[in-house]
């Protein structure tokens, strides 16, 4: 194992050990959690999908940084896109039952929350095809914009202060690949059954499941592209 393979992998069981060797830290976890549920959404993802993108890196470049990729940029992005998808997992995770109640469905918003049984199971798909159709594709586009702008600006810090260009991003944009791998293969062959999974979780470690899997994805990604 190559020294920067040792320090990636002691970072992960830094991050991860405390969880299963003390209680106490777990209590703490879950007791910040609970009443800092945002920050905690910008600690997660701003270190587990920046590691998973750098993992990836790793598998398709051979390094797990370089010169314009930027990895403060993409962990304070990051961050800030975390704290978006808490609240859309909030949402939805609220907002689907209800209207599974409206459209019939007798304690829907119970049963999410409750043991498991084939009944919570086929709520938790709805909620997730429901956020994976109508907030992903938006999300992915704006992280695909963000990172373009990144590299634009060679990683440096002032791409976080630096106004992004639009237009001129979008425009240029591979839509193709976006369409037709993006969009139309990662969110109904991935997502909506990885996150069906996380809605069966319990509330409080649905976000920190939602990052390790941005880790796993970003593993798969990097696999794909070398296999082309």
């Amino acid at each position: 194992m190559k020294k920067q393979d040792f320090l990636f992998v002691f970072v992960l069981i830094v991050i991860f050990l405390p969880f299963f060797v003390s209680d106490a830290v777990y209590d703490w976890y879950k007791s910040f959690n609970a009443t800092h549920g945002m920050v905690m959404s910008f600690l997660k993802f701003g270190v587990l999908a920046t590691l998973g993108e750098m993992l990836g890196l790793r598998i398709s470049a051979g390094i797990y940084n370089r010169k314009g990729f930027g990895v403060l940029s993409r962990a304070v992005v990051w961050g800030i896109l975390g704290m978006g998808i808490n609240m859309a997992m909030i949402v939805f995770s609220k907002g689907v039952p209800q209207f599974m109640e409206y459209m019939g469905m007798a304690d829907a918003s119970v049963i999410i929350n409750g043991g498991f049984c084939l009944d919570k199971l086929w709520i938790a798909l709805a909620i997730s095809v429901a956020m994976n159709t109508i907030f992903a594709p938006v999300f992915m586009t704006f992280h695909k914009i963000t990172d373009t702008h990144i590299l634009d600006c060679g990683g440096s810090l002032r791409s976080l202060i630096t106004p992004i260009p639009m237009t001129r991003i979008i425009t240029h944009l591979n839509w193709d690949a976006q369409w037709n791998f993006v969009f139309k293969k990662t969110i109904p062959f991935f997502w909506y059954p990885a996150h069906t999974i996380t809605f069966l979780l319990p509330g409080e470690v649905r976000v920190l499941f939602a990052a390790i899997l941005g880790v796993v994805l970003g593993v798969l990604l990097a696999i794909a592209a070398r296999m082309k």
